[in-house]
């Protein structure tokens, strides 16, 4: 049993791939011996996260997670605890593992019950429904044993994934259990990590249930987690040549703080030069705050000879750069008002495309909202299947796509995707997304591949969050100018 932290290698199975697992592990062990070993995972664990606890109340439901429940109910009676146990199933229809472990709890003496329990509990176990949740809100007892848990306020612990907290898409019904741990059973499931899971799921335990890492590997992933990047010490016997040239082009009227992050975000990566093109042709041609930066109008670049970070505060004056900007051969990142321009021209959209074709590499940063404008859908069915959105862009545009959110999601064709768990809601600022954008370009300068380079920068920019001092507000030009270097 492990507790999932950022920076860790892990594939994320849905609940296709999942019960593939279970029917063929099933066949290779003595019967109901996966969900003893569930059971035995979820009493230890409890154990652990309330060492101190007395009164237990288990609420389990219906199918296998309740079965699971009712099997740590007997370790956890054994070990000293007083366990209420609630039970929503019906023995002559349960699962047979379910109902093998209910009779073992009958000839232990336990007294079951099926009305809602009174009084306080020092932990909760929610063992209602796992992975057969669906998206369809909790009726009767159990939305009534749903509230009584949350109202508990002590520690939760949901089995497999918090009830109400769909495994695939990690959409939440309204009426859902709030966890502070969740063991993840047999698999890791993407929906702990993306959309409302982060919020619902709390601390991510894993346990493998004995399960070999070659054998998870036989079924294909949804997704994997974000592993940490390695970064390499730069050669002592090198120049600023040898790091590369962004050009930022975005930063219309009113909006040049934009383009001006995240050209920061690329200097503060280690890009060799970086330069800014602004829009707003009335600004002036110089920060004094970071003379680094070289401006420079919008004709008089080379566009075939830098890292192209396109769209950062452009407003609807991206538009008249816009074409020729995806015309060039060179690597780019595309952001904000750039995707809102594509999203809007059909020519733009075919141009898009066709840099596949032309081997030259393309990486989209939406946020769900221009995820939405680009597949021409709403946010709502952006955020209902993030994984699915991501793949559609992906394939839509033949590129890499970075979308933005709690559990960023980061897709290309013919790869896993890849979600990511560092950052915070520290991030909901503006103007961080400007920075991601020129950490991707920086990403991109020093010579990964599209999705490596995606990959890289939004681990990293989510890492600056989470180790940000407490006491210190997080704006976007602090986390801009404290960037690590890529390499």
């Amino acid at each position: 049993m492990q507790l999932i932290t950022s920076g860790t290698d892990h594939l994320l199975h849905g609940v296709a791939q999942t019960r593939q697992l279970e029917q063929s592990l099933a066949l290779t062990l003595p019967a109901h011996t996966l969900m003893q070993r569930a059971g035995l995972a979820v009493a230890r664990l409890a154990l652990a996260i309330a060492p101190h606890a007395q009164r237990i109340w288990i609420a389990c439901g219906p199918g296998n997670n309740g079965g699971d429940g009712l099997e740590a109910a007997l370790h956890l009676q054994q070990w000293g605890k007083h366990c209420v146990v609630t039970w929503l199933g019906d023995a002559g229809h349960a699962p047979a593992d379910s109902a093998a472990a209910h009779q073992k709890l009958l000839d232990a003496g336990f007294s079951i019950q099926t009305k809602l329990p009174s009084g306080h509990f020092d932990l909760c176990i929610d063992a209602l429904l796992g992975i057969g949740t669906s998206l369809r809100e909790p009726q009767g007892p159990m939305a009534d044993w749903i509230r009584q848990i949350n109202a508990q306020g002590g520690p939760v612990l949901s089995v497999d994934l918090p009830t109400g907290l769909h495994a695939d898409t990690g959409q939440t019904t309204q009426l859902s259990v709030q966890a502070s741990h969740t063991l993840s059973l047999l698999t890791l499931k993407p929906g702990l990590f993306t959309t409302q899971g982060r919020d619902a799921a709390g601390a991510i335990w894993f346990d493998a249930l004995g399960a070999e890492k070659h054998t998870l590997d036989t079924v294909a992933p949804l997704a994997r987690l974000n592993a940490r990047p390695v970064v390499h010490a730069r050669q002592h016997a090198s120049h600023k040549g040898s790091y590369g040239d962004v050009a930022v082009i975005g930063g219309a009227a009113g909006m040049t703080g934009a383009a001006l992050l995240a050209a920061s975000a690329a200097l503060h990566a280690g890009v060799g030069r970086v330069f800014v093109a602004l829009l707003d042709e009335q600004a002036l041609y110089v920060d004094v705050q970071q003379p680094e930066l070289m401006f420079r109008a919008f004709r008089s670049l080379d566009l075939s000879a830098m890292t192209l970070v396109c769209g950062c505060g452009g407003g609807s004056a991206i538009q008249t750069v816009l074409y020729e900007v995806l015309s060039s051969p060179s690597p780019m990142v595309l952001d904000a008002d750039a995707l809102n321009e594509i999203a809007e021209d059909s020519t733009l959209q075919a141009t898009l495309s066709a840099r596949r074709g032309q081997n030259v590499v393309t990486i989209l940063t939406p946020h769900p909202l221009e995820a939405a404008r680009l597949l021409g859908v709403s946010t709502h069915q952006i955020q209902g299947d993030r994984l699915g959105a991501v793949q559609a862009l992906a394939q839509r545009f033949d590129c890499t796509v970075v979308l933005k959110g709690s559990g960023t999601v980061i897709a290309c064709p013919e790869q896993t995707p890849v979600i990511n768990i560092t950052g915070n809601a520290r991030l909901a600022s503006a103007g961080t997304g400007d920075v991601l954008a020129g950490m991707v370009g920086a990403q991109l300068t020093a010579g990964h591949t599209a999705f490596d380079a995606a990959c890289r920068a939004v681990y990293q920019h989510g890492h600056l969050a989470d180790s940000w001092p407490p006491e210190l507000a997080l704006t976007a030009k602090q986390l801009a100018n404290r960037g690590p270097s890529c390499g």
